[in-house]
């Protein structure tokens, strides 16, 4: 398959998701808002799913999909964007909650007993959540499956999926913006977090010593300089956003000490 009909056919499998994603939210809305007994669906929700989608769609959609196709550095920039920041930004868009205000009760409750069941409870269990995110990570860059990519049609889509649909999953087990199957303590959650950390550091330093087969040197020293400097940066905003709830969680306890 020749380098133009590979983008055209990934533009087309990653586009239109893209666009459903932000209609079917916005319907979703629409949808909610018109429930008397429910509040306004809050509108910066709306800009952190629709910035989500966009920031996603942009490292598999256009220039940056095919520079990221090239370049070891704009790969990660990328992988940035796929698998930290967009996941970060969809999450705080809280769409399991929309779905549930936006749809009729009997689907609703079918919904929740999805989310209750034993597989997704396995999925959204932040150690399960942090080895496919981490864990999927090392594999992709210490084996032959970086450079395989690049040449399957079929591996390119898989990997980007799983890279997206990990740090999707990671995000909300850290946050748990959304309904749970089981809302883990902060302390646990908190203690996944630093060992999670600490797995993606060690891995942009063994990146920047030991690059990937076929990716030249000086573009894997810059990638893994972005890895592990942008990587921090939205991991920064996690850790803000962890302590916070942890915080709010403790106010009734802070209250009845102090009464």
């Amino acid at each position: 398959m020749s380098h133009d009909s590979f983008f055209a056919v990934t533009d087309w499998l990653f586009g239109i998701p893209s666009l459903l994603a932000i209609g079917l939210y916005l319907f979703g809305v629409y949808r909610s808002d018109r429930q008397e007994r429910l509040r306004r669906w809050p509108r910066i929700r709306i800009v952190w799913w629709v910035s989500g989608v966009i920031i996603s769609a942009s490292a598999l959609v256009g220039p940056l999909a095919a520079l990221s196709h090239e370049n070891f550095t704009w790969h990660m920039a990328g992988h940035l964007l796929v698998g930290m920041l967009g996941p970060l930004l969809l999450a705080l868009g809280a769409p399991v909650t929309l779905l549930f205000r936006a749809l009729p009760v009997r689907q609703a409750r079918q919904v929740s007993r999805l989310l209750r069941s034993r597989l997704a409870g396995f999925y959204i269990h932040p150690i399960t959540a942090s080895v496919l995110n981490i864990g999927g990570l090392w594999l992709l860059y210490t084996t032959g499956l970086f450079e395989a990519m690049h040449h399957h049609l079929w591996l390119h889509v898989l990997i980007h999926i799983h890279v997206f649909a990990a740090g999707y999953l990671f995000t909300v087990s850290m946050l748990a913006i959304d309904p749970v199957s089981r809302r883990f303590s902060y302390a646990y959650r908190t203690v996944v977090f630093i060992l999670v950390l600490a797995g993606h550091g060690i891995l942009s330093k063994f990146l920047y010593a030991y690059p990937p087969d076929g990716v030249p040197i000086e573009e894997a020293r810059t990638g893994a300089m972005l890895m592990y400097y942008g990587g921090d940066a939205v991991d920064l905003v996690m850790i803000v956003l962890l302590l916070r709830g942890w915080y709010l969680s403790a106010a009734p306890v802070r209250h009845q000490v102090l009464t």
